[in-house]
């Protein structure tokens, strides 16, 4: 068996998506196709991806697709720049190799969980993320206090166990309001301990709230607002602080019961070893979409084992990348919880891949289809930006 090509497609069709997720499909001279996605949907990058898997497409055209170790090495050992990483060259690997692992699944008619230990789980439990936007298919970003709890309790009604929030992404209008570093002001810190107030009495003990801070806040803010919301069991706060600097996770562990998360802008198992050896975090959130794929997840996830460190996959794409996570959450014993974005309650998102694989009640099952069990149908593909490498 051998590749093909490889078709990069953008789905940049809807403008008012909330997000334009890029799609690869490696096609292979015995007809078997595999599906990969780069985690770049967002954030300014997307040309950046697409014309990096462009460059390392050329490269595998010929190879076996079911040699995905040898590609994966290649692909970051062999190009120059792939020893450097970062987000770009990670996530070109990382859809490359979700893409391959698909591959490899469908020849041999089995998930890709059976094919990288078995599943531990049948079924995984998910969070509302992201409830600053509401928790409905039209989103919006909410602003005042109030509308904080009647999301909370949307989610609550929809059976999920969780969520997530970020109390200081939108000011009182629902306006950006991104500038959170340095020591915050009174009225700042009233509003963001207002809101989490407010969402604990909506859903009462029972919900676990995780604290997001998008890494906008640095570790003069966070010391501030561990202070404030110490008593509200908070379940974990995410990218308190700056994800590249492992020192200032310790000063901010050493002062907090809080347990601490971050990941998702953090690739590859040479940049969570830090993280890992001092244990600075409790839980991480690589994206399978950008940390390297599912061969790198794996290893990041076994070494995190090693110390007590939860794994909470980050998931903010298309579904591709959420299809690519639950395989590796079937299997990884230090599993934490599933996140399921608000974006990914739209039409939009919903109607991107064959399967809609939906929480019910809180829980995703684990799909058991071949490969990673999720596709791209072509009336999608007909309507996005493509480009062909052969």
């Amino acid at each position: 068996m051998k590749i093909t090509n490889v078709e990069i497609f953008c789905a940049d069709f809807d403008k008012s998506a909330p997000n334009e997720p890029i799609f690869i499909r490696i096609n292979t001279d015995e007809g078997v196709c595999g599906f990969g996605e780069a985690g770049l949907a967002y954030g300014n990058s997307k040309l950046g991806a697409i014309g990096q898997i462009q460059d390392f497409a050329k490269l595998i055209i010929g190879q076996n697709p079911m040699h995905i170790e040898k590609i994966w090495n290649q692909l970051h050992k062999e190009t120059f720049w792939g020893l450097g990483g970062g987000t770009v060259i990670f996530s070109a690997i990382s859809a490359i190799d979700i893409a391959l692992w698909d591959i490899k699944g469908k020849v041999l008619g089995v998930p890709v969980y059976e094919l990288i230990g078995g599943k531990v789980r049948d079924k995984v439990r998910a969070y509302a993320s992201q409830i600053q936007f509401d928790w409905d298919k039209k989103s919006r970003p909410l602003g005042g206090i109030k509308q904080y709890g009647e999301a909370a309790r949307k989610a609550k009604a929809d059976g999920y166990t969780a969520l997530k929030i970020d109390p200081l992404q939108r000011d009182e209008l629902g306006e950006k309001n991104y500038r959170n570093d340095g020591l915050l002001s009174s009225d700042k810190l009233k509003l963001c301990k207002d809101r989490l107030v407010e969402i604990r009495n909506a859903v009462g003990n029972e919900m676990d709230i995780i604290l997001e801070l998008h890494a906008k806040t640095d570790i003069n803010a966070a010391l501030q607002i561990t202070k404030l919301v110490e008593n509200l069991n908070i379940f974990y706060m995410e990218e308190p602080c700056g994800p590249l600097n492992p020192q200032l996770m310790l000063q901010l562990k050493e002062k907090t019961n809080i347990p601490l998360a971050a990941g998702e802008r953090i690739y590859s198992r040479y940049g969570f070893r830090p993280f890992l050896e001092k244990r600075y975090l409790d839980v991480i959130q690589p994206d399978i979409a950008n940390c390297g794929g599912i061969s790198e997840a794996k290893k990041i996830c076994d070494m995190a084992q090693i110390y007590d460190v939860l794994v909470q996959p980050h998931v903010c794409g298309g579904p591709i990348s959420n299809a690519a996570a639950l395989q590796i959450e079937a299997v990884i014993p230090n599993f934490c919880i599933h996140e399921y974005h608000v974006g990914n309650m739209t039409d939009f998102t919903r109607n991107l891949g064959t399967y809609d694989d939906q929480p019910v009640d809180g829980y995703i099952n684990i799909p058991d289809r071949p490969g990673i069990g999720q596709d791209i149908p072509e009336k999608i593909i007909n309507k996005c930006t493509k480009v062909i490498v052969n």
